[in-house]
């Protein structure tokens, strides 16, 4: 036997779904003096869903009326702007045919809208309605099932002008049949007129096309919520990404509309699951300075006692992310908090330090704060557990011109991953055994804030010209496929020629779009302040301007990690420049950071080496975005 389940949007127990049925049977008188017309809006006849047919049932206590009752809304095509009336009564037929009696405002719309209904110019409706409950009525081998809407709650009437369900609307009977034309007898007169020579009108078949829109149309939506629902499948493994699939649908939404909504939701809202679950207090308890002093001093049992609750949370912290730890992991719960959410608590053994305090942000804002990528757009993903893979759009949709009644070609929409894996980095200082005794809110500020600029200093390195070979992760310059810019054999010095080309080639790949910029190093900035932009106007502007955007109009930063010992020919020291949309460059980060100190090496001059370990890899998610030339030659 074949059995169907309910569709999702016709469920037992959804509420709060929006469908706007179209119909078109009039039934009823016009009170020009009252402004009042009786109309129908809502009858058993089945209209096409892209589920199959759908019933509004009429029977006793279907429909609540609760909603038209108390002054319910009359508009134009379903605009809530656009009010042009209210509902004064309602009433079920013992045809089972819902009717209500609406009067017009008399305002300039409202006066113009209902003329036109007195008219006979307007004469189709559409109600507005929540499908409280729906059953599987009957199943049909061709997927073309009916099911009855059981109970549901009308919430407004619209006065449109395309019909779908000919049995309701201004002026015509259940009995009527409006889609076929009238017989009338004509008088001796306009009989011989008829039958006088005349140009034979073209005969419509206005069923057949009605019913060929309704099939295309079904299809067409059909084909809408299919695509969409394989879309949300490929990202089901994000949070969000269905309700927004279910959004999309009920809204209306194109394939590219949700994938644009999905794409930024997978890119804004990371995975969570770093976090131990730290208080505010626990957070300002917590003491980096604390936790190297006892790294530095193993066999001092003050120390170690001291640093008792940085120990206990580093356990915690290393099982979250099921790791060995051969130092202390500080959790992401102290490197994500803000300076602003904290203040200072009761000191305490070692003193309740809260270095946050004194900075501007968290200990990732600092590390980010450390990277000239991030003023030029650089998305961070932080607080990663496990491999993660970031969604991009590989095949976009096509235009295509349809004929009548035909349906659009399927389109190539799809969706491929950029996979990112934890790659450990090492940052390397050296900080005094007497600095670390400290119990002063300066010195946690200065080790936080040195340790993040070492920290940062290296992820931006690979960020743009990580080789990509294990366990270094993969950097701008050597993505495959990014547009490139050749100056010459040997290299060239860069000309204004060279900058445009750098433009052109993210434009001719449609990637010019979001935040769009130049990276490069001193030596080049150096060089392009000394160059005219056209040689042929002595005098004129440098290639570098001054401002913020000194390059053609666009952002450009400026960090020695852009190489400057490239090759090319016989050409040697030659540096890059980068443009592109650094919106499209991502840096994810995992869990904790992972300290040790190395008490030994540099003992005769009373400092301990302190190396942190980050969790850490950046991919592109469009080689199109970005081109590089990485032939300059500055000297």
């Amino acid at each position: 036997m074949t059995t169907r389940k309910l569709p999702d949007d016709l469920k037992p127990g959804t509420t709060g779904e929006r469908f706007l049925r179209i119909d078109a049977q009039r039934d009823g008188a016009i009170d020009e003096a009252a402004r009042t017309v009786t109309l129908a809006f809502a009858s058993e006849t089945p209209v096409q869903r892209w589920w199959g047919n759908e019933i509004l049932d009429l029977s006793p206590g279907a429909m609540d009326t609760d909603r038209l009752r108390s002054g319910g809304a009359v508009l134009m095509d379903h605009d809530v702007t656009d009010q042009v009336g209210v509902i004064e009564s309602v009433q079920i037929g013992a045809d089972r045919v819902a009717r209500a009696v609406v009067r017009f405002g008399k305002s300039a719309r409202a006066s113009e809208v209902f003329q036109d209904v007195v008219d006979g110019i307007r004469q189709n409706v559409s109600v507005g309605y929540r499908i409280l409950e729906a059953v599987l009525e009957t199943i049909s081998d061709d997927d073309d099932d009916t099911y009855r809407v059981t109970r549901w709650q009308p919430y407004e009437i619209s006065m449109v002008s395309v019909p779908a369900d000919p049995s309701v609307g201004v002026g015509r009977s259940a009995t009527d049949h409006p889609m076929h034309p009238e017989t009338r007898t004509m008088n001796p007169e306009a009989t011989q007129a008829a039958q006088a020579p005349a140009a034979a009108a073209p005969v419509i078949d206005t069923a057949r096309l009605t019913a060929d829109a309704q099939r295309s149309g079904a299809e067409t939506e059909r084909k809408r919520i299919a695509d969409i629902t394989a879309g949300a499948d490929q990202l089901a493994k994000y949070d969000g990404v269905r309700e927004i699939a279910s959004e999309a649908i009920r809204s209306g939404w194109t394939m590219d509309q949700f994938r644009a909504k999905a794409l930024e939701k997978v890119t804004t809202a990371p995975q969570p699951g770093a976090n131990i679950g730290m208080t505010e207090r626990d957070i300002k308890r917590y003491s980096v300075v604390r936790a190297l002093n006892a790294l530095a001093n193993p066999t001092d049992a003050g120390a170690r006692e001291s640093a008792a609750f940085e120990y206990e949370v580093s356990r915690a912290a290393a099982d979250k992310q099921g790791r060995g730890v051969k130092g202390l992991l500080v959790p992401y719960d102290v490197l994500s908090a803000r300076a602003d959410d904290l203040v200072v608590g009761t000191a305490g053994k070692g003193g309740n330090l809260v270095a946050t305090n004194l900075l501007t942000g968290s200990f990732i804002d600092l590390l980010r704060n450390k990277m000239v990528i991030n003023r030029l757009g650089a998305q961070f993903l932080t607080g990663l557990v496990g491999n993660i893979a970031v969604p991009r759009q590989s095949g976009g949709a096509t235009f295509y011109w349809v004929g009548e009644s035909g349906s659009a070609t399927s389109s190539n929409q799809t969706f491929d991953q950029v996979p990112m894996s934890p790659q450990t980095g090492c940052a390397k200082t050296q900080i005094s055994r007497k600095l670390l005794l400290q119990s002063s809110l300066d010195v946690e500020g200065f080790v936080r804030n040195d340790l993040a600029t070492v920290m940062g200093l290296g992820i931006q390195q690979a960020a743009i010209n990580g080789s990509g070979t294990a366990p270094t992760p993969l950097g701008i310059l050597n993505v495959s496929g990014i547009g490139s810019v050749v100056g010459g054999t040997n290299g060239a010095v860069p000309s204004w020629a060279n900058i445009v080309a750098l433009e052109t080639a993210v434009a001719v790949a449609n990637a010019d779009v979001g935040t769009l910029g130049y990276l490069t190093n001193a030596a080049v900035r150096g060089k392009l302040k000394s160059i005219q932009k056209f040689t042929t106007n002595p005098g004129g502007d440098a290639i570098w301007e001054k401002g913020d955007t000194p390059l053609n109009g666009y952002q450009a930063a400026v960090t020695n990690a852009v190489p400057s010992n490239g090759t090319e020919g016989t050409g040697t020291n030659l540096s890059s420049i980068i443009f592109g949309n650094f919106a499209d460059l991502i840096i994810g980060m995992w869990g904790g950071l992972e300290l040790q100190v190395d008490p030994y090496s540099s003992g005769d001059t009373g400092s301990v080496i302190v190396r942190a370990f980050q969790d850490v890899d950046t991919a592109v998610r469009h080689a199109e975005s970005f081109s590089a030339m990485k032939d300059a030659i500055t000297a």
